[in-house]
């Protein structure tokens, strides 16, 4: 392959995902491995394969291009996700609206004959039935696709079964809104109704159909919890609904059904088991907290005797806690629990917040570190048989291993593409705090060669660390503007995850004080170390909360900072998601000022920097009436601006047949208001595949 620029690679590789393994499932005796990955690193067509652990043999289960050869595009569609039965022995998946099933080791999968489009597709643990979403409908088939029928119709558009708009932040597997009990005889489901949610203002008449996300201070859904024996009507589960309107997780496990149910406040989170036969609810723990209570992924949770897990935030640690008692030390922040198998449990956390490691622990054992070497570690594990997924910094999308007691590791063939670019970036510790930041230089640059102008490239939110031990398609972006002209500085300063607790919170309640005081403190503690960085000539970019940050670091910095390039930020926090931002901020009801000191239309008249706006008019995310609005605002004030909207964009447009112009045009914005001259990006070396 002729060598490529870092654009084209990320458009390619659709962002360096293509042909990782990834979505592995452990079959219960443990000596077979399910994982989707494409047969290349551009394939965007995904197959099902199966591991033999034993042999170390792959076997390919699930090929799309062949089951839609029926004249569809054969590039047009992969696998997303999968479903299986307990055994591992049916799989069940959707593709091309259809619903297909699989019986592992008995042939090719087989379209079945029932309603589509169909979504969320699920084998009971027997692997009798199938459930699935159709139309806002819950439909269950047998297996082979007779006897299909509805569970729970939906009688008006706005109603929605099976589906359940906040159980991903608990859930391992994404947002989920049914569950099959263990002996496949009942299902646990949701119903979503939206009709009191306000659709967002719209920016392209022509786009999408309309979202319904509840913004901040405005009508939630409402989402109720329902039993169904498959062959009766279906039993309301009851609880304080009033008090408790979020179902932020569900499911059925060994010891019945449950559900994790939050207050519109986020100050209260109470873990409850529900009666199966009529929708009773106890509840097991309740957790609280005076600023909010996070909400870990896999967690709350019961081990195979029944003993709670759940986490504790004490003295600055976030703890794993069994039954209310802490077992994981102080100083090691708990990330996620994977899964319990038995009384084990698997679960990563972080010392360094660079580093996220995998742990496992047991009664009988206690505390074991299952990963070594910097990195960002993750796994899944069943029938004492372990997937560790190591991503660190050989490769985007890291590597994954399979690991049995008395047997040879088994690696996982990623297919990857190498970057074409190397990485000229140190790791750096700045300043009381000692912020977690990467400072990267273009590959031509000697120190002591001269001034070198800067970008800070941060994110800055709560949702996301951009400075870790892990190779990401966003440090080879930040490399890319380095070999641009620029020092290109990335900082994790307080909010951002991985430091625990107490550092989270700092931003309660002003999303953005703390945060822009650290980006500063960054800069000039860098400036400090290498005198070769500009601080006369300084820009800022950024994405979503990233976005906001760089539009208000130049509106409310202009002595530190001298452009800037926003794509996609919340301007005015009363329009973004309710659940995500009430959680920093409170109901702007009662914290109208916090949303004001937030409000970046407010500052609009103060800019005096150059500022590039960019936001993608079919954003399901951030509402692009944020951008518009901030332009609008600066429009009265008389403020000069740039404004570039995408049509037919969504939230992250990097990867899309957009990136190559996209970068282009930030870049020379940025290099015109800091008076850089042109400079070439160097090539780097061919993308090599692995033999």
């Amino acid at each position: 392959m002729a060598p490529t620029t870092l654009p084209g690679q990320l458009v390619r590789t659709c962002r360096f995902t293509r042909g990782v393994p990834e979505r592995f499932t452990v079959s219960s005796d443990g000596a077979t491995v399910l994982f989707l990955r494409g047969r290349t690193g551009d394939d965007p067509a995904a197959c099902l394969w199966a591991l033999e652990v034993g042999s170390g043999r792959e076997r390919l289960l699930a090929d799309p291009v062949r089951l839609l050869a029926n004249g569809r595009s054969p590039r047009a569609a992969g696998i997303e996700a999968y479903g299986t039965d307990a055994a591992t022995g049916v799989v069940a998946f959707a593709l091309a609206g259809g619903l297909w099933k699989l019986d592992v080791g008995k042939g090719e999968p087989r379209r079945l004959p029932v309603v589509g489009p169909v979504a969320d597709p699920r084998p009971d643990p027997t692997g009798c039935h199938l459930a699935y979403v159709s139309h806002g409908a819950l439909r269950v088939a047998e297996a082979n696709g007779s006897g299909d029928r509805s569970v729970a119709e939906p009688d008006t558009p706005l109603v929605e079964f099976g589906t359940a708009v906040h159980t991903g932040a608990t859930s391992l597997d994404g947002t989920r809104g049914h569950w099959w009990s263990p002996n496949g005889g009942q299902l646990l489901f949701a119903r979503t109704d939206f009709t009191h949610v306000r659709p967002w203002p719209t920016a392209e008449p022509a786009g999408p159909p309309v979202t319904r996300t509840a913004l901040a201070g405005t009508p939630n859904p409402d989402v109720t919890l329902w039993l169904s024996a498959l062959d009766g009507p279906p039993v309301p589960v009851r609880w304080n609904r009033t008090a408790f309107e979020y179902v932020v997780g569900a499911g059925w496990d060994a010891h019945g059904p449950w559900a994790v149910v939050q207050s519109r406040d986020q100050l209260t989170v109470r873990f409850l088991a529900i009666d199966p036969d009529d929708g009773r609810t106890t509840v097991l723990d309740e957790q609280r907290d005076p600023r909010w209570v996070q909400l870990v992924p896999g967690l709350p949770a019961r081990t195979g005797s029944g003993a709670l897990l759940a986490h504790r935030d004490l003295r600055g640690t976030r703890h794993l806690a069994l039954d209310g008692n802490p077992v994981t030390p102080t100083g090691l922040q708990l990330r996620a629990v994977l899964g319990t198998d038995g009384d084990e449990v698997l679960f990563t956390a972080s010392g360094d917040p660079t580093e996220t490691h995998l742990w496992s622990y047991g009664p009988n054992f206690g505390l074991r570190q299952l990963s070594s070497g910097p990195g960002v570690h993750s796994g899944t594990s069943c029938g004492g048989t372990l997937v560790r997924v190591i991503r660190d910094a050989e490769r985007p999308g890291g590597r994954a291993e399979v690991l049995r007691a008395g047997a040879p590791a088994v690696a996982v063939l990623s297919y990857a593409e190498r970057p074409v670019l190397d990485l000229h970036a140190q790791h750096l510790a700045l300043g009381p705090r000692r912020l977690a930041a990467r400072l990267h230089f273009p590959s031509w640059y000697r120190r002591g060669s001269g001034p070198l102008p800067v970008l800070v490239d941060s994110y800055g939110g709560a949702a996301l660390q951009r400075v870790t031990a892990e190779l990401d398609w966003r440090v080879l972006l930040s490399q890319w503007f380095a070999e641009q002209g620029f020092a290109v500085l990335t900082t994790d300063g307080r909010g951002t995850p991985g430091r625990g607790p107490d550092w989270e919170r700092e931003v309660h309640g002003d999303l953005f004080g703390p945060v822009l005081d650290d980006q500063v403190t960054a800069l000039h503690e860098a400036a400090h170390r290498h005198p070769d960085l500009d601080l006369g000539r300084v820009a800022v970019r950024g994405w979503s909360f990233g976005g906001a940050l760089a539009a208000l670091a130049v509106l409310r910095r202009p002595d530190v900072f001298h452009a800037a390039v926003a794509g996609a930020g919340v301007a005015d926090q009363r329009l973004y998601n309710a659940h995500w931002r009430e959680r920093f901020l409170g109901h702007p009801d009662a914290f109208p000022r916090r949303y004001d000191a937030c409000n970046l239309l407010l500052d609009a008249p103060r800019l005096t920097r150059p500022l590039l706006l960019i936001h993608g008019l079919t954003d399901t995310n951030v509402p692009a009436v944020n951008t518009l609005r901030l332009s609008e605002a600066l429009r009265a004030a008389r403020v000069p601006h740039e404004l570039l909207l995408l049509p037919g964009s969504g939230h992250q447009p990097i990867g899309s047949t957009l990136t190559g112009q996209l970068l282009d045009r930030q870049v020379r914005f940025l290099r015109r208001h800091l008076g850089i001259g042109p400079t070439h990006e160097p090539t780097g070396h061919p993308v090599r595949r692995p033999s």
